[in-house]
C-alpha cells in the first residue's frame, strides 16, 4: 500500500465515522419530536427506551476505555499484537454519549408528571425486560469481581483476567440491549398491526448508520491487514450486523406489511388513564399489549 493510498484510506475512514455516526445521532430525533407533537407515547414500547439508556452508558463506557485508558489500550495490544490501535475512534464515544442524553429524554416522555403525554395504561416495563436490565449490571460487577479475584496482579496482566475483560462485558451488554430493545416494539406493532406512533425515519437513519459504520470497520481493519481488529471490537461488528437486520424487519412492516394502516390502530390501543412507568409489571400487563 503506497503511502498516499494509506492517506486516503483514513481519510475515508474518518469521513465514514463521522457520517454514520450523524446518521445514527440524528435517528435519536424524530420519535421525541413525534410524541411532543402528539403529546402521547402512543405506539412505542417503553421497554425500548428504559433499556436503551442502559445499553448506551455501557457502550460510553466501552469506548471511552478503549480511547483513553492507558491501561486498557495496552491489555489489548498484548491480545492483538498485529493491531497497531483499537478500531474504536472518538466519533464512536460522540455517539455514545449523545445517544444516553437523548435516550434519557424518550424514556422520560413517558412520565406524565414531567411532560404531561398521554400514557396507556399498560405501559409498564415487563418482567424480561426489567430481568436483563437488572441482570446486566449484575453480570458486570461479577466479571468485575472475577477479575479481581483471578487475576494475579488485579487485572493487570492481559494474559490472564484483566480490566479489559470487563470492558468486553460492557460491550456485550450493549450488544445483547440492542437484541432485545428492538424485540418488544416490533411485537408491538404486530399486534397492533400499524407502525403509527413508531417513526420510521429514525429507522431510516439508523440503517445508514449500521451500514456504515459496518464499512468502516472492515476498511479499518483492512488497513491494519489485521481482520482479527473486527473481532478485537465486537461490539462494533456485532452492533452493525444486529441494527441493519432489525432495522429491515422494521422498513417491512412499515412498507409493506402494515402500509394502509393509520390511526386507527393508535386510537384502539390508547388506554384512558396515565400511568408511572417502573421497571416491573404484572402478569396481566405483560399479557397486554404495550402501546
Amino acid at each position: 500500500m503506497t503511502p498516499q493510498t494509506e492517506v486516503f484510506l483514513q481519510a475515508l475512514s474518518r469521513l465514514l465515522g463521522w457520517i454514520y455516526t450523524f446518521c445514527w445521532s440524528a435517528s435519536f430525533y424524530p420519535q421525541p419530536i413525534s410524541n411532543y407533537q402528539r403529546r402521547s407515547t402512543a405506539g412505542l414500547a417503553i421497554d425500548f427506551p428504559t433499556i436503551n439508556v442502559l445499553g448506551f452508558v455501557c457502550y460510553t463506557g466501552y469506548t471511552a476505555a478503549f480511547l483513553w485508558s492507558p491501561v486498557i489500550r495496552s491489555q489489548y495490544a498484548a491480545r492483538h499484537p498485529l493491531s497497531e490501535y483499537p478500531t474504536v475512534r472518538f466519533n464512536d464515544f460522540a455517539f455514545a454519549i449523545h445517544a444516553v442524553v437523548l435516550s434519557s429524554i424518550v424514556y422520560s416522555q413517558f412520565w406524565p408528571m414531567i411532560w404531561g403525554f398521554q400514557v396507556s395504561r399498560f405501559q409498564r416495563v415487563s418482567k424480561p425486560v426489567a430481568g436483563i436490565f437488572w441482570g446486566s449490571i449484575l453480570a458486570v460487577l461479577v466479571v468485575s469481581w472475577i477479575v479481581l479475584a483471578r487475576s494475579p496482579d488485579r487485572g493487570y496482566d492481559p494474559s490472564s483476567w484483566a480490566w479489559i475483560d470487563v470492558v468486553y462485558a460492557l460491550s456485550y451488554v450493549k450488544l445483547i440491549i440492542t437484541v432485545v430493545k428492538y424485540v418488544p416494539q416490533a411485537w408491538v406493532n404486530y399486534k397492533r398491526q400499524s407502525t403509527e406512533g413508531w417513526s420510521i425515519v429514525q429507522i431510516l437513519f439508523d440503517l445508514s448508520g449500521g451500514i456504515l459504520s459496518l464499512i468502516q470497520l472492515v476498511l479499518d481493519s483492512g488497513m491494519q491487514q489485521d481482520w482479527s481488529g473486527i473481532m478485537g471490537n465486537p461490539a462494533k461488528f456485532l452492533l452493525s450486523n444486529v441494527t441493519i437486520v432489525f432495522d429491515l424487519v422494521f422498513v417491512v412492516q412499515h412498507y409493506i406489511l402494515y402500509r394502509d394502516a393509520g390511526d386507527d390502530a393508535d386510537k384502539r390501543q390508547r388506554g384512558p388513564s396515565l400511568t408511572t412507568p417502573l421497571l416491573s409489571g404484572s402478569s396481566d400487563e405483560r399479557r397486554a399489549t404495550s402501546v
